[in-house]
């Protein structure tokens, strides 16, 4: 079964999203091949930007079991399709002290694999804590909604 999209499940506990934007991945066929088998981890997964390119760090695409002669390392950094202005402009959002460029999911768009990157603020304690109580509530609140429709609709 192929995975439709691969979620970073940790970015959004960990991180307030500023702004999100969406990037190429530069890949080897056995790579592809290995992310459609849904073989792919992008939990500890970031983005630098490096003498004006984009590289993709810690993204963990397990070899291809039948791949017949190049087996690329899992964690090795690849290369970020992005244009000359959204380069830039990510580098100048970076550049301020407590940001970070984190992977947010991979998915596929006309056949292509597409990063969806998310400028990142990190998330304090209290903020992790609130926003526990705030979907807490929200399902109390749709369990009660729920309940009185059962009863009088």
């Amino acid at each position: 079964m192929p995975a439709e999209t691969i979620l970073n499940r940790k970015a959004l506990r960990d991180f307030h999203i500023l702004e999100r934007f969406e990037a190429g991945i530069e890949l080897k066929g056995s790579e592809v091949k290995s992310i459609r088998a849904g073989k792919a981890n992008i939990n500890d997964a970031f983005a630098r930007i490096e003498n004006g390119e984009a590289f993709l760090y810690n993204a963990d695409i397990q070899p291809y079991e039948r791949a017949s002669h190049e087996i690329p390392a899992a964690k090795r950094v690849r290369k970020l399709l992005l244009h000359r202005p959204e380069i830039d402009k990510l580098y100048g959002l970076t550049a301020v002290s407590g940001r970070a460029l984190v992977v947010l999911n991979l998915h596929w768009k006309n056949g292509r694999l597409k990063a969806e990157l998310g400028v990142a603020q990190g998330k304090l304690a209290r903020d992790k804590r609130a926003d526990l109580k705030k979907r807490v509530s929200d399902r109390e609140t749709a369990r009660e909604v729920a309940r009185f429709n059962r009863r009088h609709g």
